[in-house]
C-alpha cells in the first residue's frame, strides 16, 4: 500500500505540472538563518517563509525553487511535514541555467489573497559557473567576469535572483537564448515583490560577513543580523573577504571594504565617494555606501541596496565615477517602481557629465543611449498602443525602461529649468499606492500642467516624437532686426517640449516650444540679423528620426 501511495502521489504531481501556477504565490516574508562555510564552498540556511496567493482561483499546491547546485533538506507546513517532490527545472535566472525545484502539495487549497508561512531547509555548494553564458556561445574567461558569483576559500559573494537563487523564488522558465525572455521574468518578479521584507541572520566559519540589507546588530564576531526591505528592485548580496575597511574623513555613510595591497586605491574611491553629490544635496540624508573591492580586475560592477561590488582599479575610470553616482543616486528616492528609482539614478549620471563636462558632453551621453529607444520600430513611429506593457508604469527594469525613464526625468528637468527636487523630497514609497502619485507631486510644485506630458511618456507608450521645422517666415522691422516666425511639426506618437536654435551671422538665440503629438506650434523671435538656420531639438528629447531637424535659408544677397 505504501508503495501504491507513493506511486499516486508522485503520479498526481505529474498530471498537475502541466497546470501549474509557479507564480500563483508572492513571497511577503523571509526569515533566514544562512551559514556559509567557505572552505567548503558550502551554504546552509533554515528558515521562514510567508507567501500570499495573488492568483485569482485557490491553489492546491505551490512550487518552491533554488539554485542546482542546492538540495532542498526540509519543508514544513503548520508544524508537520510537508509532501513535495523535487525536480530539475532548466531556467536561466540562475547562474547554472537551471534550479532545484520543489513541488509542494498542500493539505488544503489556498484561497486568493490568503497566506501561508513554510519552514524550509536547504544547503549545498555555490562554486563560480558561468553555464549559462558559455551555452549561448560567450567565451569562458570573458563570462566569469559577468558570473563571477562563488563561494570560495578566498573569496565569496553571491547575489540574489538573476544570478544566484540562494534563496527560495518562483517564477516560469527563462532562457538567455530566448530574447528577453530572462528580463521579462525577473521584471515580473521584481514587481511582485517590490514590497517583500527580508531578515538574514548570516554567520561565517571565515571573516565577518557582508550584506546588502541595513545591519540591525552584530552579535559575533563572524555573525550578523540583517534586514532588506522592497527587496523587488534590489539583490540581496552576501559577500565574505578578507578585507580591511576605510572611511574617509570619518564619514560613516561612505566605507570601502578593500583587499591585501589595495589601500590606496580604497582612500582614492572613498574620497571621490564622498565628493560626489549626485542628483540634489540633501542635508538630511542618512542613505549610506559600501564599496566592496571584486578581485577581478575585469568584472563587471554590481549595484544593490546600499552596495555597490567593483574592482579597485588604478587609475580610476570615468566608467567607475558613474558607478558611484549610480549607487548613490538609487538610495535618495527609494521606490517600488523602477522608472523612479531606477530612472533617476541613471539621469543622475547624466547631470554628473554634465556638472564635470559640459550640456554637450551629456547630450552625447544621452543620444548614445537612445538607440535602444529606436531599435523597435514599430514602438518608435505607432501612434498609439492601448494598454502596452511597454508603458513607464507596466514595462519590466530592463534597458529600455531605464533609459526612457532617464530622458523623463532630463526632459522634466529641462521643462521646469531644474530638476523638481521639492516633490523627490515629498516622495513616500509607503504613500505610493496610484501611478500618478509622482507625477501629481510634480504638477503640484511646478504649479504647471504636464498631465499631457506623463500621458504620452508615463502611463502610455506611444512611441517617440519626430519633429521637423515646417516653415520659417523672416519679416523686417523699422526697428531693426528682423522677426522670424517659425512652425514645428511633430509627426511622432508623443508630445514634448523641445529646444529650438537659430543661428544668424551675428548670434545665436536658443528657445523652447511645446508640441503635441501629431501636430504643429508655431513661435515668433526677433534677431538681429536674417536668420540662416533653425534646428529643433538638441538630442535632450529621444526622436524616431533626426534627420530632418535642420532648416536651411538661402542667404539673401
Amino acid at each position: 500500500m505504501k508503495v501504491f501511495y507513493l506511486f499516486s502521489f508522485l503520479c498526481g504531481f505529474a498530471l498537475q505540472g502541466f497546470a501549474l501556477d509557479r507564480e500563483a504565490f508572492t513571497f511577503t516574508n523571509y526569515d533566514l538563518n544562512v551559514r556559509v562555510e567557505p572552505e567548503q564552498q558550502r551554504l546552509g540556511a533554515r528558515g521562514k517563509i510567508t507567501l500570499r496567493n495573488d492568483s485569482a482561483k485557490a491553489q492546491d499546491s505551490l512550487v518552491l525553487q533554488i539554485s542546482s547546485s542546492l538540495d532542498w533538506r526540509s519543508i514544513r507546513l503548520g508544524g508537520k511535514p510537508a509532501h513535495f517532490v523535487t525536480q530539475e527545472y532548466n531556467s536561466d535566472i540562475d547562474h547554472t541555467g537551471s534550479l532545484s525545484e520543489a513541488i509542494v502539495n498542500l493539505p488544503q487549497a489556498i484561497p486568493p489573497k490568503a497566506t501561508l508561512e513554510l519552514d524550509v531547509g536547504y544547503e549545498g555548494v555555490i562554486p563560480l559557473d558561468t553555464s549559462r553564458l558559455t551555452r549561448i556561445g560567450m567565451p569562458a574567461d570573458k563570462a566569469k567576469h559577468t558570473d563571477w558569483d562563488q563561494i570560495s576559500k578566498s573569496f565569496t559573494a553571491v547575489r540574489g535572483i538573476g544570478y544566484v537563487v540562494w534563496y527560495p523564488v518562483a517564477t516560469e522558465d527563462a532562457s538567455l537564448s530566448e530574447g528577453n525572455s530572462v528580463q521579462e521574468t525577473l521584471a515580473r518578479w521584481e514587481a511582485k515583490e517590490a514590497n517583500t521584507e527580508m531578515s538574514v541572520s548570516l554567520e561565517s566559519t571565515w571573516a565577518t560577513p557582508l550584506f546588502s540589507g541595513t545591519e540591525e546588530h552584530k552579535s559575533l564576531a563572524k555573525a550578523a543580523q540583517f534586514s532588506m526591505a522592497n527587496h523587488g528592485l534590489n539583490v540581496p548580496t552576501l559577500v565574505i573577504a578578507d578585507y580591511q575597511k576605510f572611511t574617509p574623513n570619518d564619514d560613516d555613510k561612505i566605507a570601502v571594504y578593500y583587499l591585501a595591497g589595495q589601500q590606496d586605491r580604497a582612500e582614492t574611491y572613498g574620497e571621490i565617494a564622498t565628493r560626489i553629490k549626485p542628483i540634489f544635496q540633501n542635508s538630511h540624508e542618512t542613505a549610506t555606501l559600501k564599496i566592496l573591492a571584486l578581485p577581478d580586475p575585469n568584472a563587471q560592477p554590481f549595484v544593490t541596496e546600499g552596495m555597490l561590488l567593483t574592482p579597485l582599479n588604478a587609475p580610476m575610470t570615468n566608467e567607475a565615477e558613474l558607478s558611484i553616482v549610480y549607487a548613490k543616486a538609487r538610495q535618495f528616492v527609494p521606490s517600488p517602481r523602477a522608472w523612479i528609482q531606477e530612472g533617476l539614478a541613471h539621469y543622475a549620471q547624466a547631470e554628473f557629465i554634465e556638472k564635470q563636462k559640459g550640456r554637450q558632453a551629456a547630450l552625447d551621453y544621452l543620444t548614445s543611449h537612445a538607440k535602444v529607444l529606436t531599435d523597435d520600430k514599430e514602438i518608435a513611429a505607432k501612434p498609439d498602443i492601448p494598454g502596452s506593457p511597454r508603458s513607464l508604469i507596466n514595462a519590466p527594469d530592463d534597458l529600455y525602461l531605464q533609459t526612457k525613464a532617464m530622458y523623463v526625468w532630463w526632459m522634466l528637468k529641462d521643462m521646469l529649468e531644474n530638476l523638481p527636487v521639492d516633490a523627490l523630497l515629498e516622495y513616500r514609497a509607503s504613500e505610493d499606492k496610484d501611478p500618478s502619485y509622482m507625477p501629481d507631486l510634480i504638477e503640484k510644485q511646478s504649479h504647471r500642467d504636464l498631465h499631457w506630458f506623463f500621458d504620452d511618456w508615463l502611463y502610455h507608450d506611444r512611441g517617440l516624437p519626430d519633429f521637423r521645422v515646417a516653415s520659417v517666415f523672416s519679416t523686417p522691422m523699422q526697428t531693426g532686426g528682423f522677426l522670424v516666425t517659425i512652425t514645428v511639426e511633430n509627426s511622432g506618437g508623443a508630445g514634448a517640449e523641445v529646444p529650438l536654435t537659430i543661428q544668424t551671422e551675428k548670434e545665436e538665440i536658443r528657445k523652447r516650444i511645446e508640441v503635441r503629438a501629431g501636430s504643429k506650434a508655431a513661435i515668433r523671435v526677433e534677431v538681429q540679423a536674417a536668420p540662416q538656420q533653425v534646428t529643433v531639438n538638441d538630442g535632450s528629447v529621444p526622436e524616431s528620426d533626426l534627420s530632418n531637424n535642420t532648416y536651411k535659408l538661402e542667404t539673401p544677397h
